[in-house]
């Protein structure tokens, strides 16, 4: 059976937007309350209540690339410890809707194996199942409506 590990968002990158008070796109920083709901990408979790948290322009790719994507995502404003327990699927983000898109060692979209996790399904099966695959080196997990990257998931 495949193991798998997620990863968050590299502390680094962060620490980096955090410091520098924009996003690698430029856009300035403007800390709000959360309101509980808003999933964060640097520690895997949802915002509790009142929380500074930001809305940022993030695009898992380094480099460059036709399928280097950027989208919207909220962190903590001022760093959180991250998330610690990349073994296990994170329980809050875990469940459809979702969709899992699936690229290939060289980072090329796997056009074949993109899936979509319906409501209130887990999705630790499906990721199983889809880097059991040859094709299929790392998965991201994204939000369905809006195609959010939340995290990717690697074999171990």
């Amino acid at each position: 059976m495949t193991e798998l590990h997620v990863a968050a968002i590299d502390p680094d990158r962060l620490s980096t937007i955090r410091r520098n008070g924009h996003d690698e796109s430029g856009n300035a920083l403007f800390p709000f309350p959360a309101e509980g709901w808003e999933p964060l990408r640097c520690c895997l979790a949802l915002a509790e209540v009142d929380a500074s948290i930001v809305l940022i322009s993030y695009a898992p790719f380094i480099v460059g690339s036709p399928w280097a994507e950027t989208g919207p995502i909220f962190i903590h404003t001022d760093g959180c410890p991250g998330y610690g327990d990349s073994d296990r699927l994170p329980e809050k983000l875990r469940t459809g809707p979702r969709v899992l898109k699936t690229y290939r060692a060289d980072g090329s979209l796997d056009y074949a194996d993109i899936t979509v996790v319906a409501e209130g399904q887990d999705i630790e099966a499906t990721l199983l199942d889809l880097l059991g695959r040859p094709a299929v080196a790392t998965v991201h997990v994204r939000a369905l409506a809006a195609q959010c990257f939340t995290y990717a998931v690697t074999r171990r």
